[in-house]
């Protein structure tokens, strides 16, 4: 009947959001998502960590299965983690060892992929978009590829580090400049994650990031130059991406995103203009629409639609 909707039943699944500052906690009920809990993530080794997750877990209760959203790289056909930012997992079979201490299925993928997972969904977990990109523009910049409802994975699990991506480069005798440790020169985590904004607010008086964007919303013409030049910088990895996947939408998630239309304006101008003739005319390029809740949202819904939880 017209102006009724219905949300078909399904697995109560658990989502996991694990950062460097903190690991938050959330229950999927069909559609319906739990308010989140909270604590300081546990830094001081492995097995801490290991502990900490799988206490964390079992306190949200009853549940088919679980997802974790790590800062990592990880394996997907082994659900092994090979590398992690911020947080005491490298070479480690997370997924089996969950399993192992919690009895039920174990899916993990990286924080940005399950993030970019919940934002083709709306609240009802109706897909609303077949083709999306995500860029998070947090302390660094990470990404997801989402085709057809699904994350893609690419051949070791490790697509979307679209943070990486060059839109800029300096040569120096014809070879361009080049560092042993990441962000590269030239990368767009390197020209526009949250750290660049830092330095951009102090060189206009401003204390950090979230100063210069609480200025650029009062109308400061610094700060808003501050917001401009990021977004100027977003919108050419937008470019890229659109030039690349020609995707339905294209989503500014993170940190940063909180400068909402401030910095959207010059990522939507400057993505326009970089664009090749005829692609991303059907694109959306919006802001994130889960917020906080992007992670743990992401994490569980992967979990409810992994074939173990079926």
């Amino acid at each position: 009947m017209a102006g009724q909707s219905h949300t078909p039943p399904g697995p109560t699944t658990i989502g996991v959001d694990v950062g460097g500052t903190k690991v938050a906690v959330a229950t999927l009920t069909g559609a319906a998502l739990s308010a989140s809990s909270h604590e300081p993530t546990e830094l001081s080794s492995t097995e801490a960590l290991l502990a900490q997750l799988t206490r964390l877990i079992q306190a949200a209760g009853p549940a088919d299965a679980v997802g974790l959203g790590l800062p990592s790289a990880i394996d997907a056909a082994t659900g092994t983690v090979r590398d992690s930012v911020n947080i005491p997992l490298t070479n480690v079979p997370v997924r089996d060892e969950l399993q192992q201490r919690l009895g039920l299925p174990v899916v993990v993928a990286n924080d940005a992929q399950v993030a970019g997972l919940s934002e083709a969904y709306d609240e009802q977990l109706q897909l609303t978009a077949n083709s999306l990109i995500l860029l998070t523009i947090g302390t660094g910049v990470g990404g997801a590829i989402i085709l057809g409802g699904e994350i893609y994975l690419g051949a070791t699990g490790a697509a979307g580090h679209l943070g990486h991506q060059l839109i800029a480069a300096a040569f120096h005798d014809g070879v361009p400049e080049h560092r042993d440790d990441p962000p590269q020169p030239g990368t767009l985590e390197a020209l526009a994650a949250g750290r660049v904004l830092d330095a951009l607010a102090i060189e206009r008086g401003y204390a950090d990031g979230p100063a210069v964007v609480a200025g650029a919303q009062r109308g400061d013409a610094a700060a808003l130059e501050a917001v401009t030049i990021l977004g100027t910088r977003i919108g050419l990895g937008v470019a890229n991406a659109i030039n690349v996947f020609d995707p339905e939408e294209v989503v500014i998630g993170g940190g940063v995103s909180a400068a909402g239309e401030l910095l959207l304006a010059p990522v939507q101008q400057t993505a326009a203009r970089f664009t090749l003739s005829g692609l991303g005319i059907r694109t959306t390029i919006r802001l994130a629409r889960h917020g906080q809740d992007a992670g743990v949202r992401g994490a569980a819904l992967l979990a409810a639609r992994s074939p173990a939880s079926l």
